[in-house]
C-alpha cells in the first residue's frame, strides 16, 4: 500500500470549481441528508397509522441509523473503487425507491425496512463529499468542502421542521412522496451535469474494505479527528434529542410547529462551514478546532444563566442552538479538511471511516440524552453536553500545534 502523503499521479491537476456545481453540490447533499429526519417528527403519527406500539416506534429512527451506519463502511468505500458519478446516482436511486416504499407502507414492517434502506442509500452524501474535494485544488479545498458541507447542515436542520409543516396540511405519505419526487428531479440534473471521476484503487472490494483496518491503524490524523468530532456530535444529537423535549414540556409549552421553528432558526449554524473551510486552507485549524469546543461547551452552559419557561430563556435557548450547529458544523469541515489532504486514493475510504465514527458517537450522546433528560430533566442531559466538548478540548491538548 502506497504512502498516505502520496499523490495519487494518475488523477488529472483539478481547477477551480465553478461556483453552479459547489451550489449544485451543495444542494445535493442537504436534499439527501433530509431524507434521514424527515420521519423523526412524524414518529407518533407513523406508529398510530401503522399499529407500531409505542415501544416499537424508535426503530423507525434506530433502522435509519443501522443503514446509515452500515452504509459508510460497506458503500462509500466504492468511491475508490468504481466510477464516481454513476455510483452516487445509483445510491441515490436506492434511497429513492426507498422513500417511495415508506410512502406506500401499509404495515410496520414495510415501512421499517424502507427506513433501513432510506438510511442505506442517504449515504451517497458521503461519496459526494470527497468527490467534491477531488475536483477542488489543493489551495481552495477547504472552501470547496465547507460549502459542500454548509449544504448537508441545512438539509439536516431543516428536514424536521419542513415535514412537520407538510404534516400539518396534507397526510404523513405525502413528505415522502414529495421528497421521492426531488431526488428523482436531483437524478436528471446530477446525471447531465456531473462529470466521470475513475478511481485507481487497484483493488478488489474484499481488499478494499480490508484495507480500512490497515487505514485506522496507520493514520493517526484520522484517529484524531474522528474522535474529536465523536464528541461533538454527540453532544449534538443530545442537544436535538432533548431539548424538543424540553420544550414542549410544562416549562414552555411549545406546539410542534413552534419547536419546528425553534429548530429551523438552530440551522443559522450552518454558515460555519464555509468558514471553517476558509480557515483550514489558510492554515489556522488549530485554533479553530478548541474555539469549536468552546463554543459547544459555551453553549450548553448559557441555558442555565435564567431559569426555564421565560421568553428571555428560550431566546438564550436559540441562541444556544446556532453557537451549538455552529461549533459541531466547524469541527466537521476541519477535520474533513484534514483527512482529504492525506491521498486522493483513500479519500472515499478515509472519509467513510471519519463519518462512522462519528455517527456512532451521536448514536450514544442520544440514547444517554434521551435517558438522562428522563431521570433528571435538562440540567443532568446538559451536564453531559457540557462534558462531552470538555472531553474534546482535553484530548486536543495532546496534539502539537504545527510550526
Amino acid at each position: 500500500m502506497t504512502s498516505l502523503t502520496s499523490v495519487d499521479a494518475a488523477d488529472l491537476e483539478p481547477q477551480k470549481m465553478s461556483s453552479a456545481m459547489t451550489v449544485l453540490l451543495a444542494a445535493a447533499c442537504g436534499l439527501i441528508a433530509a431524507n434521514l429526519y424527515y420521519a423523526q417528527p412524524l414518529v407518533g403519527l407513523i406508529s398510530t397509522a401503522l399499529g407500531l406500539s409505542p415501544g416499537a416506534a424508535g426503530l423507525i429512527v434506530t433502522l435509519t441509523q443501522i443503514g446509515y451506519g452500515l452504509g459508510l463502511l460497506l458503500i462509500v468505500p466504492l468511491g475508490d473503487l468504481f466510477e464516481n458519478r454513476r455510483l452516487i446516482l445509483g445510491v441515490i436511486a436506492l434511497g429513492t425507491i426507498a422513500v417511495i416504499g415508506a410512502g406506500f407502507a401499509a404495515t410496520p414492517l414495510q415501512f421499517l425496512a424502507s427506513a433501513f434502506f432510506i438510511g442505506l442509500g442517504s449515504v451517497a452524501i458521503q461519496i459526494i463529499v470527497p468527490y467534491a474535494a477531488h475536483m477542488a485544488p489543493e489551495a481552495h479545498r477547504g472552501q470547496v468542502v465547507g460549502n459542500v458541507m454548509s449544504g448537508l447542515m441545512i438539509g439536516i436542520m431543516l428536514a424536521r421542521p419542513v415535514s412537520s409543516f407538510i404534516a400539518e396540511f396534507l397526510p404523513w405519505h405525502m413528505v415522502f412522496f414529495i421528497s421521492a419526487a426531488v431526488m428523482i428531479a436531483l437524478m436528471v440534473v446530477l446525471a447531465r451535469a456531473l462529470p466521470r471521476r475513475v478511481p485507481h484503487a487497484g483493488l478488489g472490494y474484499g481488499a478494499l474494505l480490508a484495507s480500512m483496518g490497515r487505514l485506522v491503524t496507520s493514520t493517526p490524523i484520522l484517529r484524531r479527528r474522528s474522535l474529536y468530532q465523536a464528541f461533538m456530535f454527540a453532544a449534538f444529537s443530545l442537544f436535538w434529542t432533548t431539548t424538543p423535549l424540553l420544550l414542549s414540556g410544562p416549562e414552555f409549552g411549545l406546539s410542534q410547529g413552534q419547536i419546528a421553528l425553534f429548530a429551523l432558526a438552530g440551522a443559522a449554524g450552518a454558515v460555519a462551514a464555509p468558514i471553517a473551510g476558509r480557515l483550514a486552507d489558510r492554515g489556522h485549524a488549530y485554533l479553530a478546532t478548541r474555539l469549536s469546543m468552546i463554543s459547544v461547551a459555551l453553549a450548553f452552559i448559557i441555558t442555565h444563566l435564567v431559569p426555564s419557561g421565560s421568553w428571555l430563556s428560550l431566546g438564550i435557548l436559540t441562541f444556544a442552538a446556532i453557537l451549538l450547529d455552529f461549533g459541531v458544523t466547524t469541527n466537521l469541515v476541519l477535520g474533513q479538511r484534514a483527512i482529504f489532504v492525506l491521498g486522493a486514493e483513500y479519500r472515499s475510504r478515509l472519509n467513510g471511516l471519519y463519518m462512522a465514527t462519528f455517527f456512532a458517537g451521536g448514536a450514544v450522546g442520544s440514547a444517554l440524552g434521551g435517558w438522562l433528560y428522563a431521570e433528571g430533566g435538562w440540567w443532568a442531559a446538559s451536564m453531559l453536553g457540557l462534558a462531552l466538548p470538555v472531553c474534546g478540548l482535553l484530548y486536543s491538548l495532546s496534539e502539537r500545534k504545527p510550526v
